[in-house]
């Protein structure tokens, strides 16, 4: 447990860098070993999406909360780095999920609200920093906020009002830093870091998103990149079999990376 503390301490200043913290997610141990062995990178984050659909199973909690604990703990055991998991909702008791996530040696959680009523989200949050500390680790919790992704045609201004209040509940509940996915523009992010501060915003890098370097700039703490990581690895797949297909093979940069 010394050194989930000790990893767990790495990870939050890694969060309170001014330097932006990117984390590309993986989904077993593979994955993570491939991610890690690259240059520059300091921690790595699962995706819940990734690791329900290679099991064979939809997001959104589907599932067993054992087998997603098990996958993140290979995925620990796979490297030396600091690992963040992707625990959804917390599968019905967010305090005993993060338990058994720090169990296994992750030491940084995702939870969503799903634009749950307020008080019912913080208490969520609340739960989550209590079972942390009750195992002695300080957590981070990346506690994720739903109302841009479930906005549908609510006006922008009140979409972007109901973000900033949620993380800013969040953030007194104990949460180190907020994840506010979706398509969150430059004047969104201004917005938010005026509330909240600098290194307190995550966010999810996906197509038209704003560039990592003007991310930094406005004070963004990490950017993360949840399931394209996997779609990007198997769009490769994808492409192999179609070469093969095609009575092609192997790509000229073909790497033996397993």
């Amino acid at each position: 447990m010394t050194n989930v503390a000790e990893q767990a301490t790495t990870l939050l200043a890694l969060h309170s860098n001014p330097k932006l913290l990117t984390v590309v997610n993986v989904w077993d141990a593979i994955s993570a070993k491939i991610v890690a062995e690259v240059e520059g990178t300091q921690a790595l984050a699962t995706a819940s999406h990734s690791i329900a659909v290679a099991h064979g199973y939809e997001d959104g909690e589907n599932i067993p909360v054992d087998l997603m604990i098990a996958a993140v703990g290979r995925i620990v055991a796979a490297t030396e780095l600091p690992v963040t998991a992707d625990l959804e909702a917390g599968y019905g008791n967010a305090g005993e999920t993060t338990r058994k996530a720090i169990g296994v040696g992750a030491v940084g959680a995702n939870i969503e609200d799903q634009m749950k009523p307020l008080a019912e989200s913080v208490a969520v949050v609340e739960a989550v920093i209590a079972a942390a500390q009750a195992e002695g680790v300080e957590f981070v919790l990346n506690a994720r906020t739903d109302a841009f992704l479930r906005a549908g045609d609510r006006p922008h201004a009140e979409v972007l009002a109901d973000a900033i209040e949620r993380g800013s509940s969040y953030l007194a509940a104990g949460a180190p830093v907020v994840f506010v996915p979706g398509a969150v523009s430059e004047d969104d992010i201004k917005a938010i870091v005026d509330v909240w501060g600098p290194q307190k915003l995550t966010l999810i890098g996906a197509p038209g998103s704003v560039a990592l370097p003007r991310m930094q700039e406005l004070g963004v703490a990490r950017v993360s990149y949840g399931p394209f990581s996997q779609s990007v690895a198997l769009m490769a797949l994808q492409d192999l079999a179609k070469d093969v297909n095609a009575s092609g093979g192997l790509p000229k940069d073909y790497r033996h990376l397993n």
